[in-house]
């Protein structure tokens, strides 16, 4: 825990970016019926039923120090749709970064295993030497910034039917756009310091 709190605690670097990243399944739904449009006093309305059409898993990365944020909509949850998103990551949003410090959680996907079963042997070293694993603890994923953002993602825009995963990615590179334009970020406050006081009971006297 300390480790992730120490490294929350550290001054912006440009060449080595911090971020937070995370992952969750979506369940698509589709409309059976074409929901009624809003009318003067009426809001929308939708029919009870609808059709499921599969799952599909969103990515997220957050980089707190700027209000950055990289989504992606994936139809599997593989060691091939992680290490894609992270290969996107370092070539094409932190190209000139020496380091990239993800903190993320435990998931049996999240190794450089998945870049070595994805990529030829050259560039899964090359990934492996520019991104480095920050992981938290057990039963400790509320130290990843990230979920914080899934939250705010799926209390504003996931409470819906959304059918593809088409247009689940659409929606979401919206939201993450109109919020890292506003450079809305979140404002960590738990410290290492706060951290051994309220968890003193853990700590050999």
């Amino acid at each position: 825990m300390e480790h992730i709190l120490d490294l929350y605690a550290e001054p912006y670097d440009p060449k080595r970016p911090k971020l937070c990243f995370d992952e969750m399944p979506y369940q698509l739904l589709a409309d059976v019926r074409a929901p009624l449009p809003p009318e003067p006093g009426k809001p929308r309305r939708e029919d009870y039923e609808y059709e499921r059409e599969g799952t599909c898993n969103v990515f997220l990365a957050f980089e707190p120090l700027t209000g950055e944020r990289y989504v992606g909509v994936s139809q599997t949850r593989k060691h091939a749709d992680f290490a894609h998103f992270m290969q996107t990551l370092a070539d094409t949003h932190y190209p000139a970064a020496r380091e990239i410090r993800v903190v993320l959680d435990n998931l049996s996907t999240h190794t450089p295993v998945a870049f070595y079963e994805t990529f030829v042997p050259q560039e899964a070293r090359a990934l492996t030497h520019k991104i480095s694993f920050h992981y938290t603890p057990v039963h400790g994923s509320w130290l990843n910034m990230a979920e914080c953002e899934f939250s705010v993602l799926s209390r504003q825009c996931l409470k819906q039917r959304i059918a593809t995963p088409a247009q689940l990615d659409k929606i979401a590179q919206q939201w993450a756009k109109q919020r890292t334009d506003k450079r809305q970020t979140v404002h960590w406050q738990f410290t290492t310091e706060k951290a051994r006081e309220k968890f003193k009971r853990f700590y050999p006297h």
